[in-house]
């Protein structure tokens, strides 16, 4: 789904002890009075396990036990909810917000025991993620979106609508200046999570709301009319349309493109930042914009958390390190600085924005934004709708793919 650009997990640990030999130590935390087994397992990606390791040491030494940071570099989820049903998971993992109903389903994790001063700490967005069914399940520490990169020597001004950009986009390759008007990844396989904020102006949704306003898992609607009227003018940007959305556009090459000069402008996320600062783009940072006359182009919030494992083994210091220890602002900044997304803590955004200006400009673009469904239901939608998408893309009919994609994600849900 999403292009995630991993830093050297050396480089980030030098940087990280260097860091914390000049006073980035985060205050001490109370012991905790049942040690467990004297041992605290996390389960975390390769990014994050270097920025860990200097405050999980920390927090060993205070607590006196050993904390081990297990990295799993492949299907971290699947993993996690495999050794939680065998007994041999971690006490805390560390993922996306969007599992949480996955993993609550699963019986994999507990509710995160925050007060209400340590809830208001945080984004309201950010916490709104990680709370499921009434509960916190997750002491979220990063947040991420995707916004308009936009090389500024080709285009000085931010498009106001999807229009103004094409045109723009356009003319400069009439002009011989670029070979693509827009760098949207479609690839083969389709994407959901980059085309959203476009589809969703176009008066596209996913799922209905509940009425508490979360998304309802009994009403699926890829397959309504609005929604075919969105796919109509995903049609309209394809390959027999604009041209501007285009299946040779995918995850591969879609930010080398744009940090190669040869396209205008990019949709993505933080991770594309340190590419497209290499490839020398003078660029800035804006809203995805939307359709003229249409809904605003909200784009998908995502959180990444720490989660107490439901069958940890010293669950009490699982407890204390995921509400008490990495929900300070220096552990934060830590995890920041390893992977530089907008952090989910007020005070870490505040310590890092002066001297990250595209961190502030994210932030704008996803104040809009929605975030990702936690429903276990959301994983039947994204293989039909990436069909929906390539097919309407290459010039297919609009509703034919809309309905396919709806019996499909209806079928998968009856299983």
């Amino acid at each position: 789904m999403r292009a995630i650009r991993v830093l050297g997990v050396t480089a980030a640990l030098g940087m990280l002890l260097g860091a914390a030999a000049c006073g980035g130590d985060p205050a001490p935390s109370t012991p905790a009075k049942d040690k467990g087994n004297g041992k605290l397992e996390i389960w975390a990606d390769p990014k994050r396990t270097a920025a860990l390791k200097p405050f999980a040491d920390q927090f060993g030494k205070e607590n006196g036990v050993t904390v081990e940071i297990k990295e799993i570099a492949e299907n971290l989820q699947q993993v996690f909810v495999t050794g939680s049903q065998q007994g041999s998971g971690p006490d805390i993992v560390i993922g996306a917000h969007d599992w949480i109903g996955n993993l609550v389903q699963n019986s994999a994790i507990d509710p995160v025991n925050l007060t209400a001063a340590q809830k208001s700490s945080f984004e309201a967005a950010a916490l709104k993620a990680v709370t499921f069914n009434g509960q916190v399940y997750g002491a979220p520490y990063a947040m991420e979106n995707i916004a308009l990169f936009r090389n500024t020597e080709l285009v000085p001004t931010a498009p106001a609508t999807i229009e103004d950009l094409v045109k723009a986009g356009t003319d400069l390759k009439t002009a011989g200046k670029v070979s693509e008007i827009m760098c949207l990844q479609v690839g083969a396989a389709g994407d959901a999570y980059h085309i959203y904020p476009i589809f969703a102006s176009a008066g596209g949704s996913l799922f209905g709301t509940t009425a508490s306003g979360d998304p309802d898992p009994k009403n699926v609607t890829v397959g309504s009319a609005d929604s075919v009227k969105a796919f109509t003018k995903l049609k309209e940007l394809g390959e027999k349309g604009s041209g501007a959305l285009k299946t040779s556009i995918g995850n591969e090459n879609s930010i080398s493109t744009f940090a190669s000069k040869k396209c205008p402008f990019l949709i993505s996320g933080p991770w594309a930042t340190k590419d497209v600062k290499t490839g020398g783009v003078k660029y800035d940072i804006s809203a995805v914009p939307g359709f003229a006359g249409g809904k605003k182009a909200t784009p998908f919030l995502g959180v990444q958390a720490f989660y107490v494992a439901s069958k940890a083994k010293s669950k009490a210091l699982a407890q204390e390190f995921v509400a008490n220890y990495v929900t300070n602002k220096d552990v934060a900044k830590a995890l920041y600085d390893a992977d530089p997304r907008p952090p989910a803590l007020t005070a870490a955004i505040d310590a890092v924005k002066g001297a990250d200006p595209d961190l502030v400009k994210f932030l704008a673009a996803g104040k809009d934004g929605f975030p990702m469904p936690a429903i276990p239901e959301m994983s039947a939608i994204w293989g039909p709708f990436g069909n929906a998408e390539v097919a309407v893309v290459k010039g297919e009919d609009a509703a034919t793919a809309a309905a396919a994609a709806q019996t499909a994600i209806l079928a998968a849900l009856k299983k």
